[in-house]
């Protein structure tokens, strides 16, 4: 993957309806070159799919944070498992350092997000947590 594949990625994380056309204005590089460097990196894996974000997947839940969990001994599979059984839970992130897993929660008013994090801190094996709630979310303009 070279700098025009990562500026090509940035521009559709930006806009995943954007027009081969407008792709192609944006990048200086023509609709074929677009559309070819589009098949090879879906083809090689790079891009591994597209998705719709709607308004209500961003208003349904409006209290959202991150979890960052500390586990006691080798339960950190079990513990996975159950939380992504969890309807609040929108990820689980194994992770290296301080924390072994960092968890992205949602929920539609604080009292839920309460009752999440208490639930998820009796589970057996989780033997230290913190949490951060997210005031707001600003995505970059451009990346790479």
């Amino acid at each position: 993957m070279d700098d025009t594949d990562r500026r090509l990625i940035a521009a559709l994380r930006r806009d995943g309806r954007a027009a081969l056309s407008d792709l192609a204005g944006t990048l200086a590089i023509s609709r074929a070159t677009i559309r070819a460097r589009l098949e090879k990196l879906a083809s090689s894996g790079e891009i591994a799919g597209f998705t719709v974000l709607t308004r209500a997947d961003v208003t349904a839940a409006p209290v959202r944070g991150l979890m960052m969990i500390g586990i006691e001994g080798r339960g950190a599979d079990r513990i996975t498992g159950r939380l992504q059984g969890l309807t609040s839970v929108q990820a689980v992130h194994a992770t290296n350092g301080r924390w072994d897993l960092i968890v992205e929660i949602s929920t539609e008013t604080l009292q839920q997000f309460d009752d999440t994090l208490a639930q998820i801190r009796r589970m057996d094996g989780v033997a230290t947590s913190e949490t951060s709630l997210l005031l707001s979310t600003r995505r970059p303009l451009t990346r790479g």
